[in-house]
């Protein structure tokens, strides 16, 4: 048995599109024969399944009041992916607490068997609900654009994780890219901040170029390595892909709160692990 790969993708601030990453993440992944669930974890703020023209009947919100199980509002996706939607305007699931984001986290062992990589779309900034699901992922892929607020607000929300939630090590993404020069040092300038005044390892994972492509994919609601797979943001997506399944799979539990923990304890008897 395998541990399922848990990513989150978040950022310090909005409009760094975040959630267009995360959903092109998933395709390429799925492209490249993995299994992938995609949770849209910006709980009062929902859009993966706007991004994609998809409708969604019941969502998170129906789970968390007992209305509905996990596995009853997964929709499927493009190339074959599996979408959790959450809801949008929704005031209550914006306030959750992080003993709700704890419970929600756990229920996820109803669906162990059936992926291989969950990649949680988280809100923009600091809220409880980007701690918890940071936090119980393997994995933080932190995305930021070249413009100076995007790099301040990253710097503090790695600042907030690394306090709050222990996190030392983060996946960097550049994302609307002007060229890979350009990319690079925005990279460079946020690891010299963050590595300086942090006890935190930055890792730089690639950049998605400026593309007109998916602006176009965006309006037409679909992904852009979907309907646009030769265009430069399709490509790099595809090979951010193809990193992230060179990325080393953990062979234990951190002995916290983690998505698909079960999985992890498993693997983690099998190898002879104790704990």
């Amino acid at each position: 048995m395998q541990p399922v790969q848990v990513i989150a993708v978040t950022s310090g601030k909005g409009g760094v599109g975040k959630t267009n990453v995360s959903i092109n993440l998933a395709c390429q992944l799925a492209r490249l024969g993995r299994r992938v669930l995609l949770m849209d974890a910006d709980l009062g703020l929902a859009n993966v399944d706007i991004l994609l023209g998809l409708r969604s009947g019941n969502n998170l919100s129906h789970v968390l009041v007992g209305e509905s199980q996990l596995k009853d509002i997964l929709i499927p996706g493009p190339f074959g992916i599996t979408i959790i939607p959450a809801a949008s305007g929704v005031r209550q699931m914006a306030e959750m607490t992080p003993a709700q984001h704890a419970q929600l986290v756990r229920s996820f062992a109803a669906l162990q068997d059936e992926y291989d990589v969950l990649i949680v779309d988280t809100a923009a900034g600091i809220s409880d609900s980007v701690i918890t699901f940071s936090r119980a992922s393997q994995y933080v892929l932190v995305v930021v654009t070249e413009e100076p607020t995007s790099l301040a607000d990253a710097y503090g929300l790695i600042k907030v994780l690394n306090r709050d939630a222990g996190i030392t090590r983060f996946k960097v993404l550049c994302n609307m890219s002007g060229g890979e020069l350009q990319a690079r040092k925005v990279f460079e300038r946020l690891c010299d901040v963050a590595e300086r005044f942090l006890d935190v390892n930055l890792v730089w994972v690639g950049a998605i170029p400026r593309d007109e492509f998916l602006l176009k994919a965006v309006a037409l609601q679909r992904a852009v390595s979907d309907l646009y797979p030769a265009a430069d943001a399709s490509q790099a997506f595809r090979r951010l892909a193809e990193d992230v399944c060179r990325w080393p799979m953990p062979s234990a539990s951190r002995g916290h709160i983690e998505f698909f923990a079960e999985r992890l304890l498993a693997v983690g008897s099998e190898a002879g692990q104790s704990w």
